[in-house]
């Protein structure tokens, strides 16, 4: 995986969930964009959804497994329940 394929998969519309697949065989899945902060370097943090989250070195992460489209609420005060 390179950091322009995890740019591509965070920035889609539609959003679609991915898992990132580890080196070691471990695996994070990422199902909502405003989970993964990535600014462009080589580390990346994934909140899970019981609130702990994953600090991950990219350069450990040799495969990106891609999901089907879902719909991702739009941003304001409409789109949040």
């Amino acid at each position: 995986m390179t950091t322009e394929q995890l740019k591509k998969v965070v920035t889609a519309r539609p959003f679609r969930p991915f898992t990132l697949r580890m080196a070691d065989g471990n695996s994070v899945t990422v199902q909502h964009p405003e989970t993964i902060a990535y600014a462009g370097g080589r580390t990346a943090i994934v909140v899970n959804p019981d609130e702990t989250f994953e600090v991950i070195d990219l350069l450990l992460v040799p495969s990106i497994e891609v999901s089907a489209p879902t719909s991702v609420p739009p941003a304001g005060p409409e789109g949040r329940n």
